[in-house]
């Protein structure tokens, strides 16, 4: 059997433009592709893809579910955050041996980042 993978998670918007920002500059995607007339854009990390879609009738931010990336150094990640206005505490989880970062983005989508301990 052949096997399926991930390439991509989308998240719909009504502001294209602000959540291609917030991914590019705070969160560290590259973006791959970009087609502002179709309001498209194809971000990426190490392993993992994102596509934003601007659409009109883009839904509410849902919370049962949210974005996790998996960063090398969390203290970085803390720091551009601050940079771009957003507070967030970083949690240990000693039982699970993890750290990592919970915040929102601009359209209230939670993203968390987490690191191994090293």
């Amino acid at each position: 059997m052949e096997s399926t993978n991930l390439y991509a998670v989308e998240i719909r918007t009504s502001d294209w433009l602000r959540l291609v920002t917030w991914y590019r500059d705070v969160v560290g995607l590259r973006v791959a592709v970009r087609m502002t007339g179709r309001q498209y854009a194809l971000l990426a990390g190490r392993e993992g893809r994102l596509v934003i879609l601007g659409r009109e009738d883009a839904a509410s931010a849902d919370k049962r579910w949210s974005l996790v990336f998996e960063v090398a150094d969390l203290e970085a990640v803390r720091t551009r955050l601050t940079a771009a206005g957003i507070e967030g505490a970083a949690t240990e989880s000693p039982s699970e041996n993890y750290r990592e970062l919970v915040v929102a983005d601009p359209d209230d989508n939670q993203v968390r980042f987490f690191t191994w301990p090293r």
